[in-house]
């Protein structure tokens, strides 16, 4: 797809925008703590942020020789999020379905989540990285065989949800008889990550929403495949969230430097091939990406107003949610209360 039509899909999106657009804060399993993460959770409340959400990893992007690491499991730390928060949108962003998750325990998981937090679960899903699925035993397959064990998992996912006894024979995920024996009252919605249009084609037949990065050379393609799939099949568009990391600090040096281990999340590569050494995904990072390329495709500042004009840029690209990843590192603490008191409020005037 050429220049002009990304441009194209832009304008496209931008007819399309919310009256109200909501604001979630992204926490970082890769880099901080469990508990930190909570006292992170009930700060984002206190900021103001619309929804609350979590990485799902087990392996970080780097190692500790580079900067501090972590890796607690998502789904106990969402149930202890539920209890410390009471009002944000609360969900994983995003659980892979490929391997390390059986997508029976996935939906029974999102269902427990929302009986502890009425009215605020959801699950986001996507196709994962090989660094957290090779470890756990798989062999890293195409990106085709990616988005088939993808589809076939969501599929078994959403009709538990609808409440479906299931009986399902795929090529790579079966179920006999499952059903969920507690189902909430309400339906968590599941949004599925796509980054190229064969995904989005998917998420417009299975999931609620789409999640993709707030790229302007990819969003609006992406966004348009999704509402072309929810046209044919007789679906109404769900949410657009659109997705981007973060890192305020006192001044910016600090605010580059609190967050440079995340260069790795920038390579293409590395969500599609079999790199799963997180030595080997640093190293390509530092060497892809360079210091002005990771602070134009993150938002990386001490200057609270130019978060906000960030954030206003990816809101013109259709989002109906944005999603912002506190990868602050030199004070994720102080980054959400800056959000708080300066940013959230100059986005909502």
């Amino acid at each position: 797809m050429g220049f002009l039509d990304s441009i194209r899909g832009v304008r496209w999106a931008r007819k399309r925008q919310p009256e109200r657009i909501s604001y979630w804060v992204s926490l970082a399993h890769e880099r901080f703590p469990p508990d930190d993460l909570v006292r992170q959770a009930v700060e984002a409340e206190e900021a103001g942020f619309d929804g609350i959400c979590c990485s799902d990893h087990l392996a970080p992007w780097w190692t500790a020789e580079t900067a501090p690491t972590s890796s607690g499991n998502a789904w106990v730390w969402l149930g202890a999020a539920a209890q410390a928060t009471s009002r944000p949108a609360l969900g994983s962003a995003v659980t892979a379905l490929v391997h390390r998750y059986n997508p029976v325990v996935v939906a029974q998981q999102v269902a427990t989540l929302e009986g502890l937090a009425p009215g605020r679960a959801f699950l986001g899903v996507g196709s994962g990285e090989a660094m957290n699925e090779v470890p756990a035993g798989m062999e890293w397959p195409s990106t085709g065989e990616q988005l088939a064990r993808t589809e076939e998992a969501l599929e078994i996912v959403t009709r538990l949800l609808d409440g479906d006894t299931v009986d399902f024979d795929g090529r790579f995920f079966r179920a006999r008889r499952a059903r969920l024996h507690y189902l909430p009252e309400r339906r968590p919605p599941v949004y599925m990550s796509a980054f190229h249009e064969g995904a989005a084609e998917v998420a417009g037949r299975l999931a609620d929403g789409i999640w993709t990065l707030g790229d302007p050379r990819q969003a609006g393609p992406v966004i348009q495949a999704y509402r072309r799939s929810c046209e044919r099949h007789g679906r109404q568009p769900g949410e657009v969230i659109l997705q981007t990391l973060f890192s305020w600090a006192e001044d910016d040096d600090a605010a580059l430097e609190g967050a440079r281990e995340w260069k790795g999340t920038m390579v293409d590569e590395h969500y599609t091939h079999d790199v799963a050494d997180p030595r080997e995904i640093h190293r390509r990072g530092e060497e892809q990406v360079s210091d002005t390329q990771f602070k134009t495709m993150t938002i990386v500042s001490s200057d609270p107003a130019t978060h906000v004009k960030r954030i206003r840029q990816l809101e013109k690209l259709g989002a109906t949610t944005v999603a912002l990843m506190n990868v602050s590192g030199a004070d994720p603490h102080e980054a959400l209360r800056v959000y708080g008191r300066e940013v959230l409020p100059q986005l909502r005037a």
